[in-house]
Parts: C-alpha cells; sequence; structure tokens
C-alpha cells in the first residue's frame, strides 16, 4: 500500500539537516528545547539532539571530563556575543569564529560545543583535541548522528575557521555518509541533489539496514511525497528550498 503526503514548502526551513550559514540565515521559529547538564553548565538543545548527546556522552562515561560550553542561544545574546567579539577581538577574528546574528547554528537548538574539562575553559575557542577522551568522544560521535562541523581544510566552503569544539546534529545515516565521503554538510546537501525523488536514490548500509536517501525539490507550495505505507522514513527540509527523505528499506 502507498500513501500520499503533502509537504508544506516553508517546512524546508526546519528539521536535522538544515543549512545555517552567511547564505542561508536560519528562518525557524524556536521550537522546544531540552536541558543537558553538561558539568559547570546546563545548555538547551533541541529535544531529540540533547537527548541522543546524554546516550552518548553516559556510554563514554565522561561527563565531568568533557564539559557543554554552548548550546542553543537566542539572535539577541548571539548579537551579543558578536558585539562583544568585534569589541575585543576585531573584524577579523570575529569573522573567522562568530557567526552573524541571524547565521548561527547554535540558534536551531542543533548545535553543541564541548570542552575538556580544565580549569580555565575559552567559551569562544574551548579547548577540545582530537586524542584522549575527546578523541573517544570523536570516534563514537558520528555512529550517534554528529558531525564535526567546521574542519580544518575546508574553511573556504564553511566560511568558518577551524572549530573542533563544535558539533553539528545532523542524525544517523547522514552523519557517517558525511564522514565517509569527507563532506562538510554544505557539501553533502548539494551532492544529494544528484538523487532527485522518482529516480535512483542513493544507497547506503547502516547497522545492518538498508537506507534509501534522496532529494526533493520544494518547487510549489504543497509538495506532494508518495510513500510505502509500511517503511520508516523521515523528512527534513534543507533551509536551500528542498526535503531531503530518509528511508529505511530492512535488513541487508
Amino acid at each position: 500500500m502507498m500513501k500520499m503526503l503533502s509537504l508544506q514548502k516553508d517546512a524546508v526551513n526546519s528539521g536535522n539537516l538544515i543549512l545555517v550559514n552567511r547564505e542561508n540565515p536560519y528562518q525557524s521559529p524556536n521550537g522546544a528545547l531540552a536541558p543537558v547538564y553538561g558539568g559547570r553548565n546546563t545548555v538547551h538543545l533541541a529535544p531529540r539532539c540533547a537527548s541522543v548527546l546524554e546516550k552518548l556522552m553516559d556510554e563514554l562515561c565522561v561527563w565531568g571530563q568533557i564539559e557543554a560550553v554552548s548550546g542553543w542561544r537566542s539572535q539577541r545574546e548571539q548579537k551579543v556575543i558578536y558585539d562583544d567579539s568585534l569589541a575585543t577581538n576585531g573584524a577579523e577574528f570575529t569573522a573567522q569564529y562568530v557567526a552573524l546574528p541571524g547565521c548561527s547554528e547554535h540558534q536551531t537548538g542543533l548545535a553543541v560545543d564541548l570542552a575538556l574539562n580544565q580549569p580555565d575553559i575559552d567559551a569562544l575557542r574551548p579547548h577540545f583535541p582530537y586524542t584522549g577522551i575527546c578523541g573517544a568522544f570523536r570516534a563514537k560521535a558520528t555512529h550517534y548522528g554528529f558531525i564535526e562541523r567546521y574542519p580544518k581544510g575546508k574553511e573556504h566552503i564553511t566560511g568558518i575557521a577551524p572549530e573542533p569544539w563544535h558539533f553539528r546534529y545532523v542524525g544517523a545515516p547522514h552523519s557517517r555518509i558525511m564522514k565517509d565521503m569527507g563532506f562538510t554538510l554544505e557539501e553533502y546537501l548539494i551532492w544529494l541533489q544528484e538523487f532527485p525523488y522518482g529516480k535512483k536514490p542513493l544507497m547506503y548500509v547502516f547497522d545492518g539496514l538498508t537506507i534509501e536517501v534522496f532529494y526533493l525539490a520544494a518547487s510549489r507550495d504543497d509538495v506532494l511525497l508518495e510513500m510505502d505505507d509500511d517503511v520508516p522514513f523521515t523528512v527534513s527540509g534543507d533551509n536551500m528550498g528542498g526535503f531531503i527523505v530518509t528511508v529505511w528499506r530492512g535488513s541487508v
């Protein structure tokens, strides 16, 4: 059996895979948030992001060794941080490390800055190395749906200097595919447009399950999507005018 779904065009601005940067400002209203008790600070994240992060940290038993420094920020708070950095650090530093108000992933509730626990933690550039317990976190992060959002060597694509401390929740299997391909979120979303709805989807095996991923352009106010009635799937906007549909087909 098949079912027909109607996707509202403005839904392209919400979901785990939305791209938020200087060219694609955040456009969704603030949704629900959940607290994450990350050591010295309590940060707030989108509920799914918060739940998965806590599971990952619990599995590694790293609370107390790793601190959650920053999660969701309002646009007003982002403006204060941006203006303070301009005054303190100058325009060049701020352009590299602080997003413009309205263009920060922190406003989505899907991004978290982490730090290795130490006496003094830099709120703007916390220390989160690639070794030790932080390396163990990185090794697990993509399986749980997190990516290092601003890697070294991709500054010309992301527009942001390397931020080893900044992790973005995109959900699995997307995080794993991005790691396998060496893609940033910008590159990944453009690449997915090569797998349009109605043609051959991207195929991927994750945790023994066959996954199909395809792109659906939001060319009208109501976008129709036909799906199998008994197959689980998710839909996320990309904040660029389209949807990413992820279908779990079953065991390999």
